[in-house]
């Protein structure tokens, strides 16, 4: 260890700690291992450093009483995580080492992450670690782990440099475990004095709300009513070219008159009696920002949010692309173009396309929305150093091809709507064709509009009809939000942040309150938000969410106390907190029964009928039997069967060999078996068949 008057940096994880020392150090970093945990020695400038890395929170925010069942909690305080989280109790250790580290500094630089949640770590670290020193400290501002851009921020290092981001991430923290300890305590004392057992029944300041798109989606869904409607379509054939042409008027609500509309057109020709062309510019999409690149991502690859950003953070953390955390769609000069694209240009994948953007202006196209931290995400130019597994490659792909395509220039394509006569009746259909691609030369895999083309055509023409139908369809209820359009609705409402919407998706789901993707709100989770709608409808309202998410924007301005934000969460919550607590028995008896639904509708494989939604199993309110149904019932699927009233279901690996149906395994303690859960199954029918003629 080095001797006393050194500088001590802290960062916020072990590979961020290597690339700052790689970056800055003038010679061999040392490593060294102190109870298991990473400490690197350099030195530059003549000036000795010690780098260690905190790992995530080593700090946690809790009341003062051990008590799970006291409330109301207003009383809190910072602890070490390993006291408030069984699960961390190798945050002990590191906090001793930290604290001896900081015996002998002379100085500290907070190297963490620079947003609200690193600021949060950070802060902690320096103030109850390093013996509060907190505003005297050194800030190393950085969005990439490249050692141009990690040299440039220990130059630019600045004391007090985030201080509200720390106000405001302390702030959330405090207020999110007032508001989720307080409504939690209080919905479980009513579900455990109801019942037998014990469970925790939780809510959260932005998981109310979510939650509430789900369900309020889910109610929409059941409550829908399908009617039929009837439409007609011709299929047009020009020069040996067949095309599909929809009705004009659409959706016909009668039967006859679909029919009538379809009988009028047999043995007649269509004329083309209408054509326009519209050509247009279609510019580049801006830059990633979080939101875009989850959304994105999903849209692309089905990738979760909170799975892509895992992933983002490792190419992050192996310096490939700018910190994944922003809500910015900003690229500045400063982050140097050129370097970037020459760099991209190493790469046989993006050759030929960065070569063809450096010879033209480097001018990105960029969006309305800026991150006062950081730019958008962006690729270093660097190049990987260890072969890439498949998923992060893919994410890799999706941001570089963005980034190229904000240099690309606007797309020309030419829309064609064609109106078409067919002896009284009109068909209309429209084509889209690209005249010069533009910024799709770059991103035209990920552009998610397919074109269509026509024959040639001109007015006065005659075309070939081969075949007119008429089809019933069902008018189709609201599609179920999947975690893309989920978190695009977080967003739009102004509710979570950047950094937290994935975490939110993944919390109600991990507390059983909706399942799938589609997301299928579960009777637990409908049940939890009829009751807070019920007895506090506030406190899951999006307006009340909304307003205290600005409120904490403004401790991150510097604009707002975070004192003042608790203090007025805490007038919320207290009469709330009365309300329900009067309310315990009548909200302890709907809890316990959607608990007991909610446990049986498990999950026993696809739907082998819609290929598409999960067989549930399921408890009827009515007549409290439990059957399978399909989690699509909702889009029309009709897939049921009857299931064993006794015993323990739970679904095995391989589908039946005969139908393609879930074999599950039904028992109790003893003599389990096995059964394929259609009714129709060949092996059923027969041993049916059998029975009867013995």
């Amino acid at each position: 260890m080095k001797a006393p008057s050194y500088t001590l940096i802290l960062c916020e994880k072990p590979d961020a700690a290597r690339k700052v020392a790689a970056a800055l150090a003038e010679s061999r970093v040392s490593t060294m291992k102190i109870h298991g945990i990473e400490v690197l020695e350099f030195k530059r400038d003549g000036i000795d450093y010690v780098t260690c890395s905190a790992a995530g929170h080593l700090y946690k925010v809790s009341d003062s009483f051990p008590g799970r069942d006291s409330f109301p909690v207003f009383d809190l305080e910072w602890y070490p995580a390993g006291l408030v989280d069984k699960k961390a109790s190798t945050t002990q250790r590191r906090i001793a080492l930290i604290r001896s580290l900081a015996k002998n500094a002379r100085q500290f630089v907070n190297a963490c992450d620079y947003d609200v949640e690193g600021e949060t770590i950070g802060g902690n670290i320096m103030r109850y670690a390093c013996g509060e020193i907190e505003r005297s400290a050194l800030r190393a501002r950085f969005s990439t782990l490249t050692s141009e851009d990690i040299t440039a921020s220990f130059h630019e290092a600045k004391v007090g440099a985030g201080q509200t981001l720390a106000d405001a991430g302390r702030t959330r923290h405090a207020l999110d475990f007032i508001w989720g300890i307080n409504l939690s305590r209080v919905l479980s004392a009513a579900f455990n004095s109801s019942t037998s057992g014990y469970k925790t029944i939780s809510i959260g300041r932005v998981q109310g709300p979510t939650l509430a798109f789900v369900v309020e989606r889910e109610i929409e869904i059941r409550r829908f009513v399908p009617t039929p409607y009837w439409t007609v379509s011709g299929m047009f054939q020009k020069d040996g070219v067949d095309f599909k042409a929809p009705h004009a008027r659409g959706k016909f609500s009668k039967r006859c008159d679909a029919e009538e509309a379809k009988n009028t057109c047999q043995g007649h020709q269509g004329v083309v009696s209408e054509m326009t062309k519209t050509v247009f510019k279609e510019a580049p999409p801006p830059p990633f920002n979080t939101g875009d690149l989850q959304r994105e991502a999903y849209s692309a690859f089905g990738c979760s949010p909170s799975k892509t950003m895992r992933l983002a953070e490792e190419l992050y953390l192996e310096a490939l692309i700018s910190y994944p955390r922003t809500s910015s769609q900003k690229l500045p000069q400063s982050i140097g173009f050129r370097r970037i694209l020459s760099g991209l240009a190493k790469i046989p994948e993006y050759v030929v396309h960065a070569h063809d953007i450096l010879s033209e202006p480097l001018l990105p196209r960029e969006g309305g929305k800026s991150d006062k931290a950081h730019p958008a995400i962006y690729p270093t130019g660097e190049l990987p150093r260890r072969l890439l597994p498949a998923q992060e490659k893919r994410i890799f792909d999706l941001i570089v091809r963005r980034f190229l395509s904000c240099f690309g220039g606007d797309a020309i394509r030419e829309r064609t709507e064609l109106g078409i006569d067919v002896n009284g009746n009109e068909f209309r259909v429209s084509s889209r064709v690209t005249l010069r691609p533009g910024w799709l030369k770059y991103y035209g895999k990920y552009e998610n509009k397919p074109e269509r083309n026509l024959p040639k055509l001109a007015r006065g023409d005659l075309l070939t009809i081969t075949r007119v139908e008429c089809e019933e369809k069902l008018e189709q209820p609201p599609s179920r939000y999947n975690q893309g359009s989920l978190l695009e609705r977080m967003e739009q409402e102004g509710i979570g942040t950047k950094a937290t919407r994935a975490e939110m998706i993944s919390t109600l789901s991990n507390r059983g309150y909706m399942a799938g993707d589609p997301i299928l709100a579960t009777e637990l989770g409908i049940s939890v938000f009829e009751v807070m709608a019920e007895y506090c409808p506030k406190m899951i309202s999006v307006e009340l969410t909304r307003e205290i998410e600005k409120e904490l924007d403004e401790v991150e301005d510097g604009k707002r106390e975070g004192g003042e934000v608790i203090s007025r969460a805490i007038r919320e919550l207290c009469a709330e907190i009365e309300h329900l607590k009067s309310s315990e028995k009548g909200i302890g008896e709907e809890l316990g029964q959607a608990a007991t639904m909610a446990t049986a509708q498990q999950s026993i494989g696809l739907c082998p009928v819609c290929k598409t939604g999960k067989l549930l199993v399921i408890r009827s309110r009515k007549t409290r039997k439990r059957f399978v149904g399909c989690s699509n019932y909702g889009n029309g699927c009709r897939a049921s069967a009857p299931l064993p009233q006794k015993g323990w279901i739970k679904p095995t690996a391989r589908p039946c060999l005969k139908c393609g149906w879930p074999v599950v395994c039904v028992g109790r303690r003893r003599y389990p078996w096995k059964l394929c859960v259609n009714v129709s199954c060949e092996t059923k029918v027969r041993r049916r068949n059998a029975m009867q003629i013995v």
